[in-house]
Parts: C-alpha cells; structure tokens; sequence
C-alpha cells in the first residue's frame, strides 16, 4: 500500500515540473507556484503512508518534550552569554602569548633572525 502512496507521490512532483515545462507562457511565478503545489501535495500525500504516520507521531513527541524543556530567563542568558565571551577573549590572549613565545623561540633563537 506505500508503494501506491510514493507512486502518487512521484506523479504530483512530475505533474508540477511537466506544468512548469508545459506552460512555458505563463509568468515565472506561477509556474514555480505550480513546481511547489506538485511537491506540497505530494507531501501530503506522503504524510498519509505509514512512514508519513510514523513521522507525525515522532513530530508530536517531540513537540511534546520541547514543552518540557526549562528555558533561562533573560538573566541566565546575558550571564551566560558573559562568560562564554570572556572565555574567548582569554583563549585569544593565551594563543596570542603562545605564538609570540613560539615565534620568539624559533625565530629569535633557533635561527637567530630578526
């Protein structure tokens, strides 16, 4: 029975893109309308295969957990938001001495340039 449901699914694709060909007078957005309502229906018609079930009950499980998710505040953002910005500027500063120290010892006295 899926297999009806994908081979439905194909023909409403074709039929947008053969459209698209087909009405080649007709202005550029409507035939591109015509591509996306190909592939909308087809979706829709993909939704109501197995699979497509299947996909809708993970979509509404999932909608479900993100309900149950504790988002921070604007406090918890800004501080948060603060550290991780200090976090960077003191890694910059520490690669920043790394490869000074490194150009210093390689350069300056390894090689004894300048």
């Amino acid at each position: 029975m899926n297999i009806l449901f994908y081979f439905l699914s194909a023909l409403l694709v074709a039929g947008g893109i053969a459209g698209f060909y087909y009405f080649a007078e007709w202005p550029g957005l409507v035939r591109a309308a015509l591509v996306v309502l190909g592939v909308v229906a087809a979706g829709g018609v993909l939704l109501l295969s197995e699979p497509g079930k299947a996909f809708v009950a993970f979509v509404r499980a999932a909608i479900v957990e993100v309900r149950k998710v504790v988002w921070p505040n604007r406090k918890e953002t800004t501080q948060a938001t603060l550290v991780v910005f200090a976090f960077v500027v003191a890694l910059a500063i520490f690669m920043w001495l790394v490869d000074k120290t490194l150009e210093w010892v390689l350069y300056g006295l390894l090689l004894g340039w300048k």
